[in-house]
């Protein structure tokens, strides 16, 4: 076994010399400037990019395996104030379909003022096709001028001659040429981007530029970014969604090293494995995982040869939690710790309850009087336990009776079928506070029943008056 790790640790010196020796040659090209002629671009699209060089990763602070790369700024510039978040994001021209705009303006759209104000997103237009690259370009500045101008957005390009060889690579797993070509391309994008945004915030988010973003997801990564700090955690990716490299979190400090090890490995393996690989060097074994998923892959058309890409995240919320405090009850039997109010809470928790009777019910009782205007309940795992018959109420006048609550009235609101329930505008029927939501049911079963989640929005109660 010390004879295995051993042979494996002189590999891994070997290829890091070999690459140290590689970037020291790069180095000696930046200082000489580039021999080959550059690609013909608008003297209007472009000028030379300085990255903002942070000192707190000890490879940037002595200049240790230097990453020497030219950035042509396409439009935007970063403020020199460290913000909270950095968001990057690759795009390259696609056969079918376009998303990099409807993605930048889900981020835009879906965060505060305030949050936009602690946020950078770095486009790399990664396609050297020139055309369109300006194409794109103006596109951007047409329809985010305001952020542009704010620092909030900044796109960026590469020379081609800064890339190593993407053809003529060896093939692992077998895959075709063109495969291995993009999939090394992509982590060398990837390299250049997190280079480039290692000294812009605190944190860095990588995202595709085919996503739709959850309502508020700046803060809500913030609030369990400070709940990993408060419990010293060591973590070196956070996860928001299960997807490829999509939603994954990591500290600006620990970029550098990132970067170098997506160029030094870039043939080897697609970058979402790369990823997994860094993570667990970086001492993290398992992965940190958040639901519901902030962010979703809209794409139809992957970037890779227009493939049809069906891809979805199925732990995807588009909206802010917004359920209010309250206390759940039931008196279906619980199985393990699938407690009721973990289809209550945020999360990826939910209740998990033996076959169900006609008359059971799981009972949400709020801390305060609320107008209900839109109810969500998801049941079921896969197709199976499912809720078969049931009914969703509200109700008034909260009632205490053997130390649990409920509410003296119900009225329907209506019936679960096929294990899922959804209506907004409720409160155009039901305008005053309710008090209690409660899930009735209907019609026994043999099969066990998983109840996923119970949301609900809400509006501001005008009476105090509960119905």
């Amino acid at each position: 076994m010390r004879r295995h790790l051993k042979r494996r640790n002189v590999v891994l010196a070997v290829l890091l010399f070999v690459g140290g020796l590689y970037f020291s040659h790069r180095s000696d090209i930046l200082m000489a400037g580039p021999t080959r002629s550059p690609e013909p671009i608008p003297n209007d699209l472009t000028w030379q990019a300085e990255r903002l060089v942070s000192k707190e990763s000890w490879v940037e602070q002595g200049d240790y395996v230097p990453l020497n790369v030219s950035y042509q700024l396409l439009a935007g510039a970063p403020s020199t104030q460290q913000r909270f978040l950095s968001v990057g994001l690759s795009s390259v021209k696609r056969k079918k379909g376009s998303y990099l705009v409807p993605t930048l303006h889900s981020l835009f759209s879906q965060s505060s003022p305030e949050e936009r104000s602690s946020m950078v997103v770095v486009v790399l237009l990664a396609d050297f096709d020139v055309s369109w690259r300006v194409a794109t370009v103006v596109e951007i500045k047409t329809a985010f001028a305001s952020e542009l101008e704010q620092g909030q957005l900044v796109v960026l390009h590469i020379p081609q001659e800064w890339y190593p060889p993407v053809t003529g690579l060896k093939r692992n797993y077998n895959d075709a040429p063109e495969r291995v070509m993009f999939r090394s391309k992509q982590n060398l994008d990837y390299s250049f981007l997190i280079h480039y945004c290692a000294g812009l915030a605190r944190y860095y988010l990588q995202l595709e530029d085919d996503v739709s973003s959850a309502k508020n997801f700046f803060t809500t990564i913030k609030r369990r970014v400070e709940e990993q700090e408060a419990a010293k955690t060591t973590w070196a990716t956070l996860e928001f969604s299960a997807l490829g490299y999509i939603g994954k979190l990591y500290k600006s400090p620990q970029l550098p090293l990132l970067a170098r090890f997506l160029f030094l490995f870039y043939q080897e393996m697609p970058c979402d494995w790369l990823m997994s690989h860094f993570r667990e060097l970086m001492t993290q074994k398992k992965t940190i995982l958040f639901k519901p998923s902030l962010f979703q892959h809209m794409g139809t058309f992957s970037s890779f040869q227009g493939i049809y890409n069906k891809l979805k995240d199925k732990d995807f919320e588009e909206g802010v939690y917004a359920n209010c405090p309250a206390e759940v009850y039931s008196d279906m039997s619980t199985y393990q710790k699938h407690v009721p109010r973990l289809a209550w809470d945020a999360g990826e928790g939910f209740f998990w309850g033996r076959s169900p009777e006609k008359g059971n019910h799981l009972t949400v009782v709020f801390k305060e009087p609320t107008v209900v205007s839109g109810v969500f309940v998801e049941t079921g795992s896969g197709g199976k336990d499912l809720l078969e018959s049931a009914e969703v109420q509200l109700g008034r006048d909260v009632v205490t009776a053997e130390k649990e609550k409920s509410c003296r009235e119900f009225q329907s609101v209506g019936a679960i079928a096929n294990g899922k329930f959804e209506m907004q505008e409720l409160d155009r029927k039901f305008s005053s506070a309710s008090s209690c939501l409660r899930v009735q049911v209907t019609g026994a079963q043999k099969d066990w029943v998983i109840i996923q989640k119970i949301r609900i929005s809400t509006k501001t109660s005008t009476s105090p008056r509960q119905v």
